[in-house]
């Protein structure tokens, strides 16, 4: 669950089997009370216009709509007599668009694309605001995804970097607190030649952080610390010292980050 400021009005958002939903009481609370919400809720999904464009959303989006009651609801809909809840919605027509949630962070939620439109009965101007805010924090999880993505990569490609350490830097008659100095002493060689100190420093320099220095790096230099993994393991192979290794991984890391930032540079400009 994520949330989004609309015009001073917290709005709640979840994510189900990939689809995106929209809390619509929240919306109706910023036009009316909450005691409201379910009221104007209720005479919104009881509109003919409302049935024709939900119904016709779950034709498109749902293959196990019912569309023999949806076709009855419509002969309904606009007339003096006709009264239908959510719930009644759903659990006649197994529509997937709209569900309701129960407890604490409990309410009407509805798909992204219905949740617009009921914006269009509760305020124009809401309505656009909510978009924009809505594809900000959109965006701001694909630059997540992206972080997180490019951490597991680089992840996998330590185990490379280890194991051409294991196999060419550690005696095998080491103890494991010996061997594990090896292994840090190695990760500190890509730490200084990427970010100019040791994990140690970096630790010493932020108290207060957790985790560690790889934890807090950008994607552009995740992309640059994968890639100098892999290198790393191939100069190790070849026989370099640590010391040659360092001074190549360094130009490396400068020319690359250097490429990666003026791509990212020309990417803002367009």
């Amino acid at each position: 669950m994520a949330q989004i400021v609309v015009k001073d009005t917290r709005i709640r958002t979840i994510q189900i089997n990939g689809m995106d939903y929209i809390c619509i009481t929240d919306i109706a609370n910023a036009k009316d009370s909450d005691s409201r919400a379910a009221d104007i809720i209720k005479n919104w999904i009881r509109n003919r216009y409302t049935i024709e464009f939900i119904g016709t959303w779950e034709i498109i989006h749902n293959p196990n709509f019912k569309v023999v009651e949806f076709d009855h609801f419509r002969k309904q809909a606009g007339l003096p007599s006709f009264v239908m809840s959510v719930s009644e919605w759903i659990d006649n027509t197994d529509a997937i668009g709209i569900i309701v949630k129960q407890g604490r962070y409990g309410g009407t939620y509805a798909y992204k694309d219905i949740a617009f439109e009921f914006c269009s009965a509760i305020s124009v101007a809401f309505k656009l605001y909510l978009i924009e805010e809505f594809q900000r924090l959109k965006e701001e999880e694909q630059k997540q995804l992206g972080w997180s993505v490019k951490r597991e990569l680089a992840k996998i490609n330590y185990h490379i970097h280890t194991d051409a350490i294991k196999e060419n830097l550690v005696p095998e008659e080491l103890d494991a607190y010996h061997k594990s100095l090896i292994y840090a002493n190695e990760a500190d060689v890509l730490n200084v030649a990427l970010f100019g100190i040791t994990a140690k420093e970096w630790r010493d320099a932020n108290p207060d952080l957790q985790g560690n220095i790889r934890d807090y790096a950008n994607i552009n230099q995740l992309i640059c610390l994968s890639n100098m993994e892999n290198l790393n393991a191939v100069f190790i192979n070849k026989g370099m010292t640590q010391q040659e290794r360092l001074i190549e991984l360094n130009k490396i890391a400068i020319q690359q980050m250097q490429v990666l930032e003026s791509v990212e540079e020309r990417k803002l400009l367009k």
